[in-house]
């Protein structure tokens, strides 16, 4: 009790008054513009390269085949799409810095224990952006992308062949939005858990859901990535075992919660 009063006096004495507040906030904000675009003046310099990271999986599909090659069909089409990698990979990489800018804002208004709950949802959001992009890479991409290269047709006898000759713009919109769709899925352990924190979530709840979140988990599959089955179940799946995780990170919240209250009431 006496260390909470402690905390409260501190906090008090680091209070300021609404303007000092705007202009921390629109300091922090400056920060964490200048180091996106520090990062994507640097990420534009190495755009070719980060692209033909992102073409890998297709390129090793089409290993040996020496006539194969991506197009652009507009003048500016190559140039939008550098810039477009330039962003994407500048917002990944300057994350960290643009979390740390959040946490230096809101750190002195927290209480210890907020301090050690707020915390690991900072960490554990990049990390789980990054498992997530990282299956879609490494797993989805190559079933994917030889399941659409399956539906060429080199032509019989009195037949056209239909040949795949991607678009660099429109491949790059296909791999963001894959990167993007299971990025984000990975991120439903911290949203429950911080909903649970603030008492809108039960595990009990979440429980007798669990048959309406499979329900929407395919849905959302079906939503956000390619019309084709494997890409689907691949991002429907984990979103329900992170549902689970979802669940048993809910338990352990409400069990903390139940020790404080016994710990305050003794």
């Amino acid at each position: 009790m006496a260390e909470r009063q402690v905390e409260e006096e501190e906090i008090e004495e680091r209070r300021m008054p609404l303007v000092d507040h705007l202009i921390e906030l629109r300091r922090r904000l400056f920060h964490s513009l200048i180091a996106l675009l520090v990062t994507f003046l640097i990420c534009f310099y190495f755009a070719n390269p980060i692209f033909d990271f992102l073409v890998e999986p297709l390129a090793a599909l089409w290993e040996g085949e020496e006539e194969r090659r991506l197009i652009y069909t507009a003048l500016h089409e190559k140039f939008f799409t550098n810039i477009k990698v330039a962003f994407f990979a500048a917002l990944f990489f300057s994350f960290p810095l643009i979390a740390a800018q959040v946490w230096m804002f809101v750190a002195p208004g927290l209480y210890k224990n907020e301090k050690g709950a707020f915390l690991p949802f900072l960490i554990a959001t990049p990390i789980l952006f990054l498992m997530g992009a990282t299956m879609v890479y490494y797993i989805v991409m190559p079933v994917a992308w030889q399941f659409f290269a399956s539906f060429q047709q080199f032509g019989a006898e009195g037949a056209l062949p239909i040949e795949l000759v991607p678009k660099v713009g429109e491949y790059l919109s296909l791999v963001m939005r894959l990167i993007f769709a299971f990025g984000l899925s990975f991120e439903l352990p911290v949203l429950i858990t911080l909903l649970a924190r603030v008492g809108l979530a039960t595990s009990d709840g979440l429980k007798t859901k669990r048959r309406y979140a499979i329900v929407l988990a395919f849905v959302a599959a079906a939503i956000l990535t390619p019309p084709d089955p494997l890409s689907q179940i691949g991002l429907a799946v984990p979103i329900i075992l992170l549902y689970e995780i979802s669940i048993i990170c809910t338990r352990m919240v409400e069990k903390k919660r139940d020790e404080e209250a016994a710990a305050q009431e003794a």
